[in-house]
């Protein structure tokens, strides 16, 4: 009932940048948080960066100072700039978010995922 399409994903060289932006769309009455995971096939989900509708952000260690997560709530998106990107950024990167439907019921959902490649 939510639907999340991501975008911006690519091949990108060592210190270079990419943008990921993630749109939610369906029956939703509010979202509370949005973020990114990255999971490789076979590889346990990992947190990369989360933000909540108030704007508060979390991030991994091995991410801050280089990425940064926003959101815009009229547009249930959410984005991540990824500055300084190094080959170990490769990965499979999915956007998650969590909220209310209009029928009352909590919802989470995900992306299919987006592939992040940086060459060294």
């Amino acid at each position: 009932q939510v639907q999340l399409v991501e975008s911006g994903g690519g091949l990108v060289q060592a210190g270079g940048s990419l943008r990921l932006s993630c749109a939610a769309s369906g029956s939703i009455f509010s979202i509370r948080n949005m973020g990114w995971y990255r999971q490789a096939p076979g590889n346990q989900r990992r947190l990369v960066a989360i933000i909540t509708s108030g704007g508060s952000t979390n991030y991994a260690d091995s991410v801050k100072g280089r990425f940064t997560i926003s959101r815009d709530n009229a547009k249930n998106t959410v984005y991540l700039q990824m500055n300084s990107l190094k080959p170990e950024d490769t990965d499979v990167y999915r956007c998650t978010a969590t909220g209310r439907l209009l029928d009352g019921l909590d919802f989470t959902s995900w992306a299919q995922g987006t592939q992040v490649t940086v060459s060294s």
